[in-house]
């Protein structure tokens, strides 16, 4: 790591006398934040900028590792903090340095090559510095939340992240197993200078997410407990302003539309940033994270004083940067807030900030290194470029991963249950070669970033579910061979409201086979037949464990029975890392331990098997 080059004045100036300070706005043509005199005898205004990031997971760089290319996706987003740096200095420029403040809602340390890598292959607990840290001191945060992702490591990396930043990590709701005390600081009062006006004192509260109690249960339990947002709001929000906060922000890491993945698992809901701002007196501006949502700015009215609270979400990755304009005005002795407006920032409007990407050139480089690195081989070579329309071992591999990892965390009765799994055929072009392979190949099969669920399904909901699936095809009028193209519903050019390859899922056991037929000669909703489990019927009551990916057990792709289903396992865990993890372990795949010689399921007209061609 380079070392970072002095940079950023920061806002905490000394000011100078009232007087001297007041007549130097009078003689200079004011700039945005000065406290400027109306002629209203002591009114004086005061505006200044909280800028704020979330879910930045690990992403310093506009850089796909598992591509090994720039990050391009099809809205055209760009990703990183060297991006987010640049917006930052904009603003800085335009507001003047001295008027603004800059947060992080949470999500940090985890979800790219760069994170996983300093915090298992080469980790920051045997002393290296944290890329995330290491960028975020150099811009120049002030706060940031925790997120639930960052405790994926362990509470030992986490405080040693905690103890590499130049800002505090914030965490309210966190509080000690054994003593019930604050596991981290709650709030943070910063102190703004206008010129030629009393100070401005600005409160930063953090909340975190409750479901970091069932997701990192392996990592908190009997170490923290995680209350709720509104409660502890509730709790400091009224300390802060008698500690002398003239203006409030909340900072947290919970979805603005009020729900929860783990139903009524927690006496907390998931998503609860709109509750605070709705029953919580005296917040002024929330910066919303965790649901990876574009919130430009919604304005939500407190029941109890009803005054307006706006909250912005900034998507995710560095992709945006909210920002919150406060005007205030002080009367009497006191700044009160007049306004507050926000919008998001986009970071495909800039460059990325040479300095960042000079300050971490060396880790980047390692990663890059390490991605193409071998990390197992293969027996056999499989590809998923026919996995929408016959068995293949490509998608046998995910599943039985998948199967294994919610297998592994199943406790009392649960433990007994049959296991099944759900994949999707994502990259046609993925594969796995025979012999040597990389994290890349691996990171090939699971493009996306969904993470491991496990719910309960009885047999009638699973067969439910694979009705679902087998929408992917159009009917047949007769058994024979027809042309993929010709056989699924898959978005084409002249047809692109068709049913995606990731839409369709693919159903398989994990200790004994679950084997099915799809007859494409009967309707939607009744072509599933033969479903059996280890060679039996499967029944209506039976009942099943299910892994799946959180997309769809949070309803995407509108597959029924899963989101009302109770959730037995959800780590939170990336699908994608389990099988990077696996074969680092296993060291080898050997397709023949986890995939079957006869088919699992197949496309037939009657009981007649279909042949396909590319």
């Amino acid at each position: 790591m380079r070392s970072p080059t002095p940079r950023r004045t920061r806002r905490r100036v000394a000011v100078v006398t009232a007087a001297a300070a007041l007549a130097l706005a009078l003689a200079t043509p004011a700039t945005a934040g000065d406290t400027v005199d109306h002629g209203r005898g002591h009114d004086r205004t005061y505006s200044f900028t909280v800028m704020g990031t979330s879910d930045l997971h690990g992403n310093v760089l506009n850089w796909d590792y598992f591509k090994d290319a720039e990050y391009d996706d099809s809205a055209h987003n760009d990703v990183g903090l060297a991006k987010i740096s640049t917006l930052v200095d904009q603003v800085r420029a335009d507001r003047g340095a001295r008027n603004t403040l800059l947060v992080d809602a949470g999500d940090t340390i985890q979800g790219t090559s760069l994170a996983y890598y300093y915090a298992k292959v080469e980790p920051i607990t045997e002393g290296r510095v944290h890329p995330m840290a290491a960028a975020m001191n150099a811009i120049g945060y002030d706060a940031a939340a925790l997120g639930n992702h960052e405790f994926n490591y362990g509470i030992p990396l986490l405080r040693t992240f905690q103890r590499q930043l130049d800002f505090p990590l914030l965490g309210a709701n966190a509080t000690s197993a054994g003593t019930g005390k604050p596991a981290f600081a709650p709030y943070v009062i910063e102190t703004l200078h206008p010129r030629g006006g009393k100070p401005v004192r600005v409160g930063i509260l953090g909340l975190t997410n409750p479901g970091i109690a069932i997701w990192d249960k392996a990592n908190v339990e009997g170490q923290m407990r995680f209350g709720g947002l509104v409660e502890t709001a509730q709790r400091y929000v009224p300390e802060m302003r008698r500690k002398g906060a003239d203006v409030v922000i909340v900072s947290a890491h919970s979805g603005a539309d009020t729900s929860s993945s783990y139903g009524d698992a927690l006496p907390f809901p998931e998503n609860a940033a709109t509750l605070v701002a709705q029953q919580v007196p005296g917040i002024d501006a929330i910066l919303v994270g965790h649901a990876h949502q574009e919130i430009p700015e919604r304005v939500v009215t407190n029941t109890a004083t009803g005054k307006p609270v706006v909250l912005s979400e900034p998507l995710r990755w560095g992709m945006r940067l909210s920002t919150f304009d406060i005007d205030l005005t002080f009367h009497r002795g006191t700044w009160t807030v007049d306004g507050v407006e926000a919008e998001v920032l986009n970071a495909n409007t800039v460059p990325e900030d040479p300095e960042i990407v000079d300050l971490l050139a060396d880790e980047h480089a390692t990663v890059v290194d390490y991605v193409n690195s071998v990390i197992g081989t293969s027996t056999d070579a499989m590809s998923a470029a026919t996995a929408r329309y016959e068995d293949t071992a490509a998608l046998d591999f995910i599943n039985h991963v998948q199967a294994q990892a919610v297998q592994a965390e199943l406790t009392g009765t649960d433990a007994d249950l049959p296991v099944l799994s759900i994949a999707a055929p994502f990259n046609r072009e993925a594969a796995i070669p025979a012999g040597e392979v990389s994290v890349r190949d691996v990171a090939g099969l699971y493009i996306y970033d969904n993470t491991l669920v496990g719910i309960r399904l009885t047999g009638a909901q699973v067969k439910a579910y694979l009705e679902k699936s087998a929408d992917y095809f159009k009917p047949v009028t007769a058994a024979g061979t027809y042309a993929s193209a010709d056989l699924t519903n898959a978005p084409t050019a002249t047809a692109p409201n068709g049913t995606p390859d990731y839409n369709y899922d693919v159903m398989r056991g994990l200790d004994a086979p679950l084997t099915y037929d799809i007859d494409l000669g009967q309707p939607v909703g009744s072509r599933i037949t033969g479903l059996a489990y280890d060679g039996t019927p499967v029944a209506d009551g039976q009942e099943f464990v299910v892994a799946i990916n959180n997309y769809r057990q949070s309803g995407g792709g509108s597959f029924p029975g899963v989101t009302s289903a109770p959730v037995l396992v959800n780590r939170q865990a990336e699908i994608r890392q389990l099988l990077i993890d696996w074969v680092t372990e296993q060291q080898v795949i050997d397709p023949a331990t986890f995939s079957a010689t006869n088919p699992d399921w197949r496309l037939t007209f009657g009981e007649q098997p279909l042949t396909v061609t590319p």
